[in-house]
Parts: C-alpha cells; sequence; structure tokens
C-alpha cells in the first residue's frame, strides 16, 4: 500500500538548512509519508550534497522560482496529499500525523496551514494561516502575537505554502500554482481559486512548525520581493475577482497601493514598488484569469464577506502589535 502523502521541499542555494530540516521528519511519529527535494538550481553544493546523502530529489538546471519547482513536485508524485514545505523549517513531531488528520476531516477541505512559529522568538507566532483583505493586502495571521492566542482551529482565506498540506486531486480541478508569480502571493492565488470552486481552507494548531523566515530572500523587505510582490498583488486581483466584483472593491484596493507605496517610499523601496506595479499592469494580458461561472456566485459571495472580516481582523492585529510595541518602550 503507497504512503498518503509526499512531503515537497523547494531549495535553492539552502544547505544550511537542509540537514535540521531532514532530520526533523525523521523523528515523526507519523512515517506515512515519502521525501522529495526538488532543487532550484542551487550553487552552494547543495545539490552534491543531496546526492551523497541519497535524498530523493529533482534538480533543476535554473531557478524556476517556488511556484516552478513545487508544481515539478506536485506533479511527479502519485500520494493522495501533499505538504509543501520550506527548508528553513523545523518540524514538531507530530506535525505530519496532526495534518494527515485536519485535511482528511472533510473532502471539501483544500488545504491546511499549519502553526508556524519563529524560529528564534518560538513563544510568538510566524503564520496562523493567510488573509486577505479589502485594501487588497495579503498578511500572515498572528504575526508577532503570543502563540498562545491561537490555539483554535478556524477558517483562513489561504495556507501558507511554507507549511501546508493540500489535497493534490484538486490541482487538476483548480490549477496548480500559478508560475508567472515566480514567488510570492503564489499560495495566496492557489487558495483564491480553491475558495471560489467552493473548497475551504483552514488552520491547524496541533501541526507546529518552526520557522527562520526569508532563508532564501535573505531578508524581510529587499528590492527583489517589493517588485515581485507588488506585481503579483496586481495579477491576484485581476485572475481571481469578476469585473463586477473588481469595481466593486477597487477604492480599496487602490487606496491599499497608495498606503504601501509611501511605506516603501519610506524604506528606500518606492520605485522597486512601482515598476513591480506598472510591470503587472503591462503584462496582465499574459493571466489566465478565472471564468465565472453562475454556480460559484455564492462563493463569491462568501469571499467578499472573508475580506471584510479580513479587513475587521488585520485593524485588529495592528492595532495589538502598535500596542506592544507602547508598553515594550515604556
Amino acid at each position: 500500500m503507497g504512503k498518503k502523502v509526499t512531503i515537497i521541499i523547494p531549495n535553492f542555494n539552502g544547505i544550511h538548512y537542509m540537514e535540521p530540516c531532514l532530520e526533523s521528519l525523521a523523528a515523526q511519529t507519523c512515517q506515512d509519508f515519502e521525501v522529495l527535494v526538488v532543487d532550484n538550481g542551487s550553487e552552494d553544493g547543495s545539490v552534491e550534497w543531496l546526492k551523497e546523502k541519497k535524498v530523493p530529489a529533482l534538480f533543476l538546471p535554473k531557478n524556476r522560482g517556488f511556484a516552478g519547482a513545487v508544481n515539478l513536485g506536485i506533479k511527479k508524485s502519485t500520494t493522495p496529499f501533499v505538504i509543501l514545505l520550506n527548508n528553513d523549517t523545523k518540524v514538531d513531531q507530530h506535525y505530519v500525523e496532526e495534518m494527515l488528520h485536519a485535511i482528511q476531516r472533510s473532502p471539501k477541505i483544500f488545504s491546511v496551514s499549519s502553526k508556524m512559529v519563529q524560529m528564534y522568538h518560538p513563544e510568538l507566532m510566524d503564520d496562523a494561516g493567510d488573509m486577505y483583505c479589502l485594501l487588497g493586502w495579503a498578511y500572515q495571521r498572528g504575526v508577532g502575537q503570543s502563540v498562545l492566542r491561537y490555539q483554535r482551529p478556524v477558517r483562513v482565506f489561504s495556507a501558507c505554502a511554507g507549511a501546508a498540506i493540500y489535497r493534490r486531486s484538486v490541482f487538476e480541478e483548480v490549477g496548480y500554482f500559478d508560475e508567472l508569480h515566480f514567488a510570492y502571493l503564489e499560495d495566496l492565488d492557489i487558495g483564491y481559486r480553491a475558495r471560489i470552486a467552493g473548497y475551504d481552507n483552514i488552520y491547524c494548531p496541533t501541526a507546529v512548525v518552526c520557522h527562520v523566515g526569508s532563508g532564501t530572500s535573505g531578508s524581510k523587505y529587499n528590492a527583489f520581493k517589493v517588485r515581485l510582490a507588488a506585481r503579483n498583488n496586481i495579477y491576484l486581483n485581476y485572475k481571481n475577482m469578476p469585473i463586477l466584483q473588481l469595481l466593486l472593491n477597487l477604492p480599496g484596493i487602490l487606496a491599499g497601493i497608495l498606503v504601501k507605496h509611501m511605506f516603501f517610499r519610506k524604506l528606500g523601496y518606492g520605485k522597486d514598488h512601482l515598476a513591480g506595479l506598472m510591470t503587472g499592469i503591462r503584462t496582465l494580458h499574459r493571466c489566465r484569469k478565472v471564468p465565472y461561472q453562475p454556480k460559484n456566485l455564492k462563493n463569491y459571495l462568501a469571499i467578499q464577506g472573508e475580506l471584510f472580516a479580513g479587513t475587521i481582523l488585520y485593524i485588529y492585529e495592528f492595532s495589538c502589535r502598535q500596542l506592544k510595541k507602547c508598553i515594550f518602550l515604556r
């Protein structure tokens, strides 16, 4: 009898992360999985190390981005479920067991997002599922907050693909990760498409992962990340919103773009942010827009409600972070 899940680990010049990540998988209480590393044209010795250790792997001649790497891994897998796992992670010993248990609760669950905590500050959250709001902003639920506040399973807008499990058959229905994105927001995009089709994305607090964060890109903000995220944000809204919904949300999206641009200007990335937006607009014709189907109207209405709820949650979490900073400064 075959395994239930394939754990796909995309790697790009991350040799120093691979060993602790794989060791944490070897210690799992549930071993009903196989591992597949997809190397994205690394030049740091990762290829040689993987071959020496006989780790099952696919080797790409050049970097195809996160989306390209995981798509190849998903298509090569034969298990009913796949887990996508960043190389800069270490998982709790019950991680695979809890993820499988969560996604098998209902056939309408497409993905499950794990409880990602900060590697060097494990008392703080890194991600409790990704959310989206009326300003056109995607954000990590719970980031920087106490882990004790995120102990309940809930529905989220999308799973964070840094450590999430997916029902493999649904990719055939809604499509794979959009390789036009290359990296950033591709997980929100796939979660959005699954929501349109009527599937759920949930958060599992008992599947715990320690995450370094920005292990490949090297920093929270850099010119490359700012440009790609800005471009992909344009793709995300255009592809997934029918024209009427897009027009309804356009004032909020434009306001969100303006606020973000002011923020990135302050950090010295204003030109990169603008360049990303312009690239997104110029290349919209390359996007494959999700065709509107009347049968999905109730799902679009539910999504609109989630965008509103996501806005309220963002304001609340932002206020909590600001209050925490004020208390700390005292």
